[in-house]
């Protein structure tokens, strides 16, 4: 029996990998470069579209325990975003362009059959598949969901703009992390209350891209577009995207009134994304708008802001608990069409769904991961809400249960966690 995996992103990039390494005859389906969706620009796996930044490795962030669990779990993406990671102060950023390419590398590497074609439906052949095609799935596979499923959601979600560094002008910027943790490595842009207002007006009367059925209540919080942010309030963006508060600008030893920073995208540096900049403004807008940034008046656009559909599906109606279809016991579901948020959440999920899919294939049970790990809340809470209405979770610590102490909850996360792993024979102990 083969694996056919849809999808070479983080998650099925991550599930075929791990299924090929340990003899599981796997075929992954891409349609990148065949056909690309509105946001990837590559036939790289594993493209990042939205942010280069996999945020925090600190364990006492949600984020940063649920890379220590996915290290358990022997993560390639993971491993690979460490050595392809460019400074960013506590955030675990990636050159993503080396990023991808080194995950298509030991993804092929593995033995995994790559066939490049879009896939419009699962056919029965009696073969396991894992659907992985993210939140740009193709219209014409997520119709064929929409049909079989008859309860499918979606929200949108949109990208920041990346500039050229040689086109900023240093001399009104400053390098600083917040509250001086860190290597220096953003770059901020400050702005006193004149230069804040005349951005803020310029930003909330800009002209937007029109999108079909475009609903700003199915906004994403997380990856809400900075103009949306804006018009909720004059204010909002001093405690959102543009908040001060942790940075003092060394020419007048003050908090500016707001700051705009970047942050490197690749590790020579030459490229810098605007940091919570997503948007769906008309490309001359963005220009206009950005450029009323101090030291960004002539900043060269590289990479324009872009907003998508993204479609994810119901998973309290549709999936169990092991992310598999109901009443179709070969059908699996991985990544950002789960509900699960983020680019390591999409990751871990991958990681979940190999581990049963390998058991499901030598005939043994299959396995919940413990509800004392941040992934396993996080699954839990995706499969088990107390509502019907999914909207997507990333990892947090609100998630499990006792987690007041987070150094005890962490601890008791990876034992919990490798005793499992080593119990489910994924690794040795």
């Amino acid at each position: 029996m083969k694996v056919h995996v849809v999808g070479a992103g983080l998650a099925g990039s991550e599930v075929a990998y791990q299924l090929a390494t340990r003899g599981i005859e796997v075929v992954l389906h891409e349609m990148r470069p065949a056909k690309m969706t509105p946001v990837h620009r590559t036939g790289f796996f594993a493209e990042l579209v939205c942010s280069n930044s996999l945020k925090s490795e600190e364990i006492h962030n949600a984020s940063g325990l649920l890379k220590h669990e996915m290290e358990l779990f022997g993560s390639l993406i993971l491993k690979i975003a460490r050595e392809c990671r460019v400074p960013a102060g506590k955030a675990l950023a990636v050159d993503r362009e080396r990023f991808s390419a080194r995950v298509t590398e030991e993804v092929l590497k593995s033995g995994v059959q790559l066939t490049v074609e879009e896939v419009s439906e699962v056919p029965d052949d009696g073969n396991v598949w894992v659907i992985a095609t993210g939140p740009a799935t193709s219209e014409s596979l997520a119709n064929w969901l929409i049909g079989k499923l008859g309860d499918a959601l979606y929200f949108f979600d949109a990208v920041a703009p990346i500039i050229a560094a040689d086109s900023i002008d240093y001399s009104k910027v400053f390098f600083a992390d917040r509250y001086g943790v860190g290597t220096n490595d953003y770059i901020n842009c400050p702005m006193d209350e004149e230069q804040y207002d005349r951005f803020y007006e310029a930003l909330v009367h800009a002209e937007v891209l029109p999108m079909e059925g475009f609903d700003s209540h199915l906004l994403f919080e997380r990856c809400k577009p900075i103009e949306e942010i804006a018009r909720s309030g004059k204010m909002s963006l001093l405690f959102g995207p543009l908040r001060p508060v942790g940075l003092i600008d060394p020419r007048t030893n003050r908090q500016p009134y707001a700051i705009v920073q970047l942050r490197k995208e690749n590790l020579e540096g030459t490229m810098y994304n605007i940091v919570g900049f997503q948007t769906r403004l008309k490309w001359s807008e963005q220009k206009r708008v950005i450029r009323l940034i101090p030291g960004l008046e002539n900043a060269e656009i590289l990479r324009y802001g872009v907003m998508h559909r993204n479609f994810y599906v119901n998973s309290r109606k549709v999936l169990d608990c092991y992310f598999r279809l109901k009443g179709a016991e070969r059908i699996f579901f991985a990544g950002q069409i789960t509900g699960v948020e983020g680019y390591m959440e999409s990751t871990a999920s991958g990681l979940y769904v190999a581990l049963n899919v390998y058991r499901y294939l030598r005939g043994q049970s299959l396995l919940r991961l413990p509800t004392i790990t941040m992934m396993g809340s996080l699954f839990d809470y995706v499969c088990n809400g107390i509502t019907d209405q999914l909207q997507p979770m990333y990892a947090n610590y609100g998630l499990l249960k006792d987690s007041k102490d987070r150094q005890k909850a962490a601890e008791r996360s990876l034992k919990g966690l490798r005793e499992f792993l080593v119990e489910a024979g994924w690794r040795e102990g």
